[in-house]
């Protein structure tokens, strides 16, 4: 082979991973564009069911208050089950509202110094009436030591009580879940840590990863017992980590679960 076949031969290798390259570029740009699209197309219609939706939570709530007239005990329990459908189907609509603002890169941090105990009891009190209904105890210990956290108290509370909810949700009735709240140093400074733990049905190792996954289901069968968008733990997990922490579960099948999460103080203390 001479030198010009072999520069010729060289010339045409450069030219075809020149066009391939262009064409993994024109792919990965059509497919962000069609993410972004989904995204828009989550926000929007998100958007647009929150105000019907609350309008029927409101006007339920004015039939089961009796302001239009008193109801019989079955018509009242009745209204208070469109009541918690409706608050059910809201929060769904707000978790695929929060992943498409994620998504799209619009969550910003609103930091203020707060209490973690006084957050850790409220998520508890909004949460108590689902632990009374399953006979669950439920048990919160949080350090008196824990400095005030700076960070967003909103946020710091839909974390919270997204894994409240769960280990709720996947803990039969008589089962025992918790919350611990205390403060960790390590290399990188100081952080509150928080425990979420139950004596539930656990998660199988292979699926750790999974369950933090958007849209995942460790059951997607059509016939699971617990419903949800799939997006808790991922906004969760979106959310710890705009705060410059992290998350993670220890659990086994059967024996359980217990997930983590922290949020460092950094100059808050």
């Amino acid at each position: 082979m001479t030198r010009l076949d072999a520069r010729e031969g060289m010339e045409s290798r450069l030219t075809a991973l020149e066009t391939q390259q262009m064409e993994a570029a024109r792919v990965i740009a059509d497919l962000q564009g069609r993410d972004a699209l989904k995204t828009q197309f989550l926000a929007n219609i998100s958007h647009d069911l929150r105000t019907p939706l609350t309008a029927i939570i409101t006007h339920a709530e004015i039939l089961r208050d009796g302001i239009l007239g008193d109801l019989t005990p079955r018509q009242r329990e009745s209204v208070q089950s469109i009541i918690g459908g409706g608050r059910q189907l809201l929060d769904m609509v707000g978790e695929i509202l929060t992943y498409a603002r994620g998504a799209a890169n619009q969550l910003t941090l609103t930091r203020q110094e707060f209490e973690v105990a006084e957050v850790v009891e409220r998520v508890r009190d909004l949460n108590e009436s689902l632990v009374a209904r399953k006979g669950l105890v439920l048990a919160v210990q949080v350090s008196s030591d824990l400095p005030p956290l700076n960070a967003d108290r909103e946020k710091f509370s839909h974390i919270l009580g997204n894994l409240l909810g769960n280990a709720i949700d996947f803990t039969p009735p008589g089962g025992r879940v918790w919350v611990i709240a205390r403060r960790v140093t390590d290399e990188t400074g100081a952080s509150v840590l928080v425990e979420v733990g139950d004596s539930g049905i656990g998660i199988a190792p292979e699926h750790h990863d999974l369950v933090f996954r958007e849209f995942a289901q460790v059951d997607a069968s059509a016939s699971r017992q617990h419903h949800g968008t799939g997006l808790g733990l991922t906004i969760a997990r979106r959310l710890v980590e705009l705060h410059g922490g992290r998350i993670w579960l220890e659990s086994e099948l059967g024996a359980g679960s217990r997930f983590f999460f922290t949020i460092p103080y950094g100059a808050s203390r």
